[in-house]
């Protein structure tokens, strides 16, 4: 839990959006941290016993589920940002730097997952040391914003911009640095070694606008923020896997030592029976004399055995559930039952609805991305955006192919449209779907270039030499006709 107070410098209405957001980031605290524990798997059966099949003694069991990380990283795989593209489609210096010092492309695949994982995060801008644009994502659990309804964007944002030293240390750990976002500054709040009391420095801005982005999956009208991937459904059907698997661990249990009984014992004998369960188990041979007080002999039986595949069947009906719910594919919760598909094009049709999930996290990223791109270029040049410059402010996200089709279905695919479309074959968007990355394609070109430069000397030198040639040649005749 964040606590700060009145922080010294800070003027009231910024202390008001303080107070007001660090009680929103307390008060989604403890929703956050079960939302963290169902991806992480670390659920226990305790918690989701119902008192009825599983005794409480049985209780400390642990049963790992992936299904909640399942849940969010196969959606968030799919959505694979490459940069940004700029007017006309031509490569924007600056912000392609920009990327670069950042590791965007790879900073934004931490940010998707958090995003699915709490329904947002958010990005924060800031000039470094060195006067390049800084670019940081946080997620819920150090960040917080107050949305504005009016303009369809944040109205504040707080970020924890110190973290915990150590995973150890994370339940007793205090921030010392916070940063506040306002539509005309950044307030830097610091809280000096061994002191209670916070400090505010303020630092203006001309965005006109916080510098602070939220990146939403699932938003709604009631809640702009988003909404998680491991909503309480899906978290119900994650209870229902593990307490299947629990019950289905101590059914084979019983299974492997089945239920055996003697009946017409004598005192003795059932004494040196129960005296050592396990030896009468595994002995090979189990023998008894007749009951002296009654003359019988003793009877030997076996209870039947009990059937795990009601709990298999169990599993099967969860698997279908979380894969309708969530929009993976069967086969993505380890379960396998006959709605496996069992061809490339049934598995195609089966991830449709995934790939139309990622196009949807795409479409909305791509919007906070571009804002981030404009606000970062604004700030690197220092100007305004409403002055920033057509070159600069048409830029646009670009994400590879959620569907993630085979290289070999795309290059018949790029092939194609190269005989429809000559000039089609010279551009790099056709060696990407070749199946070569940005690495191969610019050794591809610079290879290019240097045999296209080979073959230009060569021919200046082939020409060269027929120019001697023709001139020794014209010499020659030229002499013969003087002799003449």
């Amino acid at each position: 839990m964040l606590s700060i107070g009145n922080v010294i410098d800070l003027p009231a209405p910024e202390q008001e959006l303080l107070d007001e957001l660090v009680n929103v980031l307390n008060a989604h605290n403890s929703k956050n941290r079960k939302k963290i524990r169902y991806y992480e798997g670390h659920v226990t059966v305790r918690e989701v016993n119902l008192d009825i099949a599983l005794p409480k003694g049985l209780s400390r069991l642990e049963v790992g589920c992936a299904w909640g990380q399942k849940c969010v990283d196969v959606l968030a795989a799919r959505s694979m940002f490459d940069g940004f593209v700029g007017q006309n489609g031509e490569p924007n210096d600056l912000i392609n730097q920009i990327v670069e010092n950042n590791s965007l492309v790879y900073e934004y695949q931490k940010a998707t997952r958090d995003e699915l994982k709490f329904g947002s995060s958010f990005a924060t801008l800031a000039m470094d040391q060195n006067k390049n644009v800084s670019i940081r994502f946080h997620s819920p659990m150090e960040a917080s914003g107050l949305w504005d309804g009016e303009n369809g964007r944040l109205k504040a944002g707080l970020a924890i911009m110190d973290s915990v030293p150590d995973e150890s240390q994370k339940d007793t750990w205090r921030p010392s640095m916070v940063n506040l976002y306002t539509d005309t500054a950044t307030w830097v709040l610091e809280r000096p070694a061994k002191t209670t009391r916070w400090f505010a420095t303020g630092y203006s801005h001309k965005m006109g606008r916080p510098l602070m982005v939220a990146m939403t999956w699932d938003a709604t009208s009631n809640k702009p923020f988003g909404r998680s991937r491991l909503k309480k459904p899906i978290r119900s059907l994650i209870d229902g896997y593990i307490r299947t698997i629990a019950d289905a661990a101590i059914a084979l249990e019983f299974d492997t030592t089945p239920q055996k009984y003697l009946l017409g014992v004598s005192d003795d004998q059932y004494d040196a029976i129960t005296s050592d369960k396990f030896k009468q188990y595994v002995g090979a041979i189990l023998t008894s004399t007749s009951n002296p007080e009654t003359g019988e002999n003793p009877e030997f039986g076996q209870l039947p055995q009990g059937n795990i595949e009601p709990h298999i069947q169990m599993l099967r009906s969860l698997a279908t559930q979380f894969s309708a719910a969530t929009g993976l594919t069967v086969s993505d919760t380890g379960v396998v039952n006959d709605a496996n598909p069992t061809s490339s094009d049934a598995i195609l049709a089966q991830s449709q609805t995934l790939i139309t999930l990622a196009e949807q996290l795409n479409s909305g990223n791509a919007t906070a991305l571009k804002k981030i791109a404009l606000m970062a270029q604004a700030m690197q040049l220092n100007t305004t955006l409403e002055n920033l410059d057509e070159n600069y402010a048409s830029v646009i996200a670009h994400y590879k192919n959620p569907a993630m089709p085979s290289v070999a279905s795309t290059a018949d695919a790029a092939i194609k449209i190269s005989s429809a479309r000559p000039n089609f074959a010279g551009t790099d968007i056709f060696l990407e779907m070749l199946g070569f990355d940005q690495a191969d394609i610019r050794r591809i070109k610079a290879q290019e270039e240097r045999i296209k430069g080979s073959n230009v000397l060569a021919e200046e030198f082939t020409a060269d030499d027929e120019k001697d040639a023709n001139t020794a040649q014209n010499l020659a005749t030229g002499a013969g006709n003087d002799e003449g």
